[in-house]
Formats: C-alpha cells, sequence, structure tokens
C-alpha cells in the first residue's frame, strides 16, 4: 500500500510519493505542485478547493476562506454563505483533493499518509490534524514536525554533518528547530514557534499602514475592496527589489498611489522580523548552543524569499543562509521521504530520525499555603526532550491524615497551572498519617505517536495507578498501540539503573575504592557530577556526559590523566 507525504500548509499545501527514482511531487489536476489551502461554495452550493477558491476570494469573499490552519485545535466557526465549517472539515477538504490528486497520479488507491504540522501544534492541534485526514479518507502513518520534514530532505540530499537551524516561514506560521546530523542519526535539540507569524502577517501590516495614512477603517471597505487591496500588498511584497513600486489603490471613497519601497517595508515590517528573532533566540538558549555552533541556516517556507528576513539571518549567524531546495515544496519533499522510511522502500538509506515533545508536560503540586492554595505547575517532560522519554519524580502528601492524592495532568509551559492545557487525572489513595511521610513515585512516558502514560506508585505499599492519553484516540491500532506501550515499557527505568550506567558507576566506584589522593578525590567528583545528571534524567545530557565519563575513566586507568 503506497503511502504518500503531504504538507498541509497554511497558504498552500503539496503532496509528493517515494519512488526508487527518488521523491516525486504530485500536480494537482491544473498541472501544478501547489494547491493553496482555500476552500470556497460556488453558487450552487458545491465545494471549491484550491486556485479556482482562491481567486474567489476577491469577488466572493462571503463565499470563501483561507488560513484556517490558524485555527486548528479551536470549536471556531467559519461561515460560508449560511453555512458553518470548522477547520477539520476545511482541511479536511484540502486533503481531500490532495488525496483524488494523487489516486489520479498513481493509478491506485491512497488511503495512507505522512503529514506535516508545525513542531509546536499542542495535542489538540494535531489531534485535529489527525481528524480532518480521517473525515478525507486518510489513515494518518505519523505526523512529522514541518522542520524535520525540511532537514530529512536536506539531510538526504547533503549528506552533511553538524547542526543546523531550520527556519521555516510559511504563510501562517513560523518554526525554528535545531538539529544535529551525526553517524546517519537526525536528532532535534529544540524547537520553537510562533503559530500566528508568517507572509501573511506582513501584508497585513502594509494594509493596515496604508489604511491608517488615509484615515480608512477596514470595516469602511467593502469587503470586495478589501480583499482587492490585500493581493495588490500581496502582490507588491512578492517583487520587492531595488526599483520602488506605485501602485493604484482604490480605497472606497477615493483612489490613491501609494509608492511601495523597500525602506517603507522595512518600517512596517520590522515589528515582525523583531517577533521573529525571539522563537530563534529561544530556541537557541533551550539548546545551551551558541550562535557560533550553527554549521548551517536552512530556510523553508515561501515566505523566506524576503529580502528582509534573509538580511536579518544573516545579521544575526554572520553568514548568508542556506535555501537551494525549493522553500515551498521542501516540507512535502520530507514527508514524501518519511513516507518512503515507513514503507521500507529500496533504495533509501537508513537514516534514523529522533524527534522532541515540542511542549511541557507536568503535573500540579503546591508549593506554599498562600491565597490560592498555593498551586504550582511541575514539569516533568521539558519541551524539547528528545522523544521517546520517560521521566520520574517523587513528591509528598501536603495534609495530615491526607487519604487521596489528585495526579492533575496538564500541557503547557506556565508556572499557573489554570493557564495549561489540562489532559486528565489520577486520583491515588494514600494510607494516612502526617503530612510529608507519604511518598508517590509519579512518572510520565511519553513518544513519538502522541502515547502518554502516567504511572503512579504509592512508596510504602507499592500500590500502582496508571492512565493512558493518547494524542488522537483510535488513531493507532490496538497492535500499534501495544508495540508503541512495549517500547515505552523498555524506558520505564531511572537511568541510574540503566545497565550501561551502572557499568559505568561499578567501574569508576572500583576505581575509587583502589585510588588515593588527588586521584581519589577527581574520581569522587565525576562521579558526583555523572550522579547529578542522572538525576535530571535527561537522555541525551547523560549519553553525552556517559561518553566522557568512559573517555576519562579509560585515561585513568592508562595512567594518563595528568
Amino acid at each position: 500500500m503506497t503511502i504518500i507525504g503531504i504538507d498541509l500548509g497554511t497558504t498552500n499545501s503539496a503532496c509528493g510519493v517515494w519512488t526508487e527514482d527518488g521523491v516525486k511531487l504530485i500536480p494537482n489536476r491544473l498541472g501544478h505542485v501547489l494547491t493553496p489551502s482555500v476552500v470556497g461554495l460556488d453558487k450552487n452550493g458545491e465545494v471549491i478547493v484550491g486556485r479556482a477558491a482562491r481567486q474567489r476570494l476577491i469577488n466572493h469573499s462571503n463565499r470563501t476562506v483561507a488560513a484556517f490552519k490558524r485555527l486548528m485545535g479551536t470549536s471556531h466557526q467559519v461561515f460560508l454563505d449560511r453555512q458553518s465549517f470548522t477547520a477539520i472539515e476545511l482541511s479536511s477538504l484540502v486533503l481531500r483533493s490532495l488525496k483524488e490528486d494523487a489516486e489520479a497520479y498513481l493509478q491506485e488507491p491512497v488511503n495512507q499518509a505522512v503529514i506535516s504540522v508545525p513542531a509546536y501544534f499542542n495535542d489538540n492541534q494535531r489531534q485535529a490534524t489527525r481528524q480532518a485526514a480521517e473525515l478525507a479518507g486518510l489513515q494518518v502513518a505519523r505526523l512529522i514536525n514541518e522542520p524535520t520534514a525540511a532537514a530529512v530532505a536536506y539531510g538526504l540530499h547533503d549528506r552533511k554533518e553538524g547542526m543546523f537551524l531550520i527556519l521555516d516561514l510559511g504563510g501562517g506560521t513560523f518554526d525554528v528547530s535545531l538539529l544535529e546530523f551525526f553517524d546517519g542519526v537526525m536528532e532535534v535539540h529544540a524547537s520553537a514557534g510562533d503559530n500566528y507569524l508568517g507572509g501573511e502577517d506582513f501584508v497585513d501590516a502594509m494594509v493596515a499602514d496604508v489604511l491608517r495614512e488615509h484615515g480608512i477603517r477596514k470595516e469602511d471597505l467593502a469587503p470586495e475592496k478589501l480583499q482587492n487591496l490585500y493581493l495588490q500588498m500581496e502582490g507588491a511584497k512578492r517583487k520587492l527589489g531595488p526599483a520602488d513600486q506605485t501602485l493604484t489603490l482604490d480605497l472606497g471613497n477615493k483612489t490613491v498611489d501609494h509608492v511601495v519601497t523597500n525602506d517603507w517595508f522595512m518600517q512596517v515590517g520590522t515589528p515582525l522580523l523583531l517577533k521573529a528573532k525571539q522563537p530563534i533566540e529561544r530556541t537557541l538558549r533551550d539548546a545551551n548552543v551558541g550562535q557560533g555552533s550553527i554549521d548551517d541556516v536552512v530556510l523553508v517556507g515561501g515566505s523566506t524569499r524576503l529580502a528582509a528576513f534573509r538580511s536579518m539571518v544573516g545579521r544575526m549567524f554572520g553568514r548568508l543562509p542556506s535555501c537551494h531546495l525549493d522553500p515551498d515544496t521542501v516540507v512535502a519533499v520530507g514527508a514524501a521521504i518519511q513516507a518512503g522510511m515507513l514503507m521500507r522502500g529500496e533504495g533509501l538509506d537508513d537514516v534514523v530520525l529522533t524527534d522532541v515533545c515540542p511542549f511541557t508536560l507536568g503535573t500540579s503540586v503546591v508549593k506554599d499555603h498562600s491565597a490560592d492554595n498555593g498551586v504550582r505547575f511541575l514539569p516533568m517532560i521539558e519541551r524539547n526532550c528528545v522523544v521517546p522519554i520517560s521521566i520520574v519524580r517523587r513528591v509528598y502528601t501536603v495534609h495530615d491524615n491526607q487519604n487521596m492524592v489528585d495526579v492533575d495532568i496538564y500541557q503547557g509551559e506556565s508556572r499557573d497551572v489554570s493557564k495549561n492545557v489540562f489532559l486528565g487525572k489520577l486520583s491515588v489513595p494514600v494510607p494516612r498519617g502526617p503530612k510529608g511521610t507519604e511518598a508517590l513515585d509519579i512518572r510520565y512516558s511519553y513518544d513519538m505517536n502522541g502515547l502518554l502514560e502516567v504511572d503512579v506508585t504509592v512508596v510504602t505499599t507499592g500500590a500502582t495507578h496508571y492512565k493512558l492519553i493518547e494524542n488522537a484516540p483510535g488513531s493507532l491500532t490496538d497492535q500499534e498501540k501495544q508495540q508503541a506501550l512495549e517500547k515505552l515499557s523498555k524506558l520505564k527505568v531511572h537511568p541510574r539503573d540503566g545497565e550501561e550506567n551502572r557499568v559505568l558507576m561499578a567501574r569508576a566506584e572500583r576505581l575509587y575504592e583502589s585510588s588515593l589522593g588527588d586521584q581519589r578525590e577527581h574520581i569522587g567528583d565525576l562521579l558526583n557530577k555523572f550522579e547529578s545528571i542522572l538525576d535530571r534524567q535527561d537522555p541525551l545530557e547523560i549519553a553525552k556526559y556517559r561518553a566522557r565519563f568512559e573517555e576519562l575513566l579509560n585515561q585513568l586507568e592508562s595512567g594518563d590523566w595528568f
């Protein structure tokens, strides 16, 4: 069964398939590889998708909608004429159009797809994407983060090793990911993004400045004239260059000539460029990586063609970014390569792909007894941890004679749990006793399929309680779910109890016992540092220090440590 790769974009969507000759992008019925993510209704109430729908945005704006990807995961209703649609339903219409194009191109039924999503999409948004696919008649073989898909495409073309920053500025979203390639492994170190920053926001800023200059409110313009103004500004943005552009604008009660210059664009676009710097800086900060450690900066998404954006990136990193693959289709290419991996396609070199959890998963704990009950968020699995991952934390009762502990499960970044997304709860009975005497070990295990397992063990009794939270219930078969759970179960051991770490600790303890003086003190310091890293339960940090620890022990045993 053929699995296709789909880039479900805010502005445009595309799909591809892995063949023995590499990735082939699938043309739509008009012969184009990009299908506008626009949906409309004609006068008979029939659905129109793609380029034809986009042409109707001007004169039939009440029957046409675009950029609905931004509404994924919300209950917001969009009205086309008098019919209401959710973002899930609108996205499913785009996916169905791509599915039909793929079936016409391949001359066979297509029922499975790898679909790209922004890396920072939360569980609700990812589940909405899966539901849209289901409505379109597609089973999601894998959701792949858009920057990861782009990195797959670039990695297979370049065969490079090093640290790469992927900047994906599309029509409506901005994604940043830091990836490292080594020994055939593609590892995501950190990711961040902005769901409300893209090329369309630059057009919004241009339109807003023109209207402000002439004292006109958006609501005072007829929908057709406002849409035409947007199209003119979009065209001017695409043509930005050394030469000025003079546009004749119909602003309802008057017609004006407006000169578009690079200086004017920089004036209206600078706040957005500054906004774009924030997720870049956050990604580097999360990964504890300096700008000088980046081997290359890769641009993805049609909006990265903006000279102002490229100039900003160049100034930040002191080099020109890479953009030798088509930024509009590179995500679709990467998704198709991932689909080929899942199909085990012949001729495709084996590449191990690791990903990160783009959000923090945690629980609520009482930190103090202030007016708001002192309830705070306790991160369990931090954002940008490599998945699959399993982390355990110990908590204690806070009241005398407490006989029940509610383990609330949250997703988010705020210290205030009410600002995070509530995922579920486990109510765990505990023996009565003085506060602080009863302890619970809470373990979170999370994988690439969006399965979150929560295991709670009452320390004094050994009683265990369990809850499974699926990113998208029903998206995995029972067999796939069981395989994922078995893989996670292998992680359910504290890192210090892992065989590799136990062997290394035992070796270091032996060397400590057989040494004296400065050498013994040095080994003790190494052991203390390794133990503190194990306690942090970060697999990447543990693996990196373990290699260094082993190298130092080798030097000590050979007598070459001075």
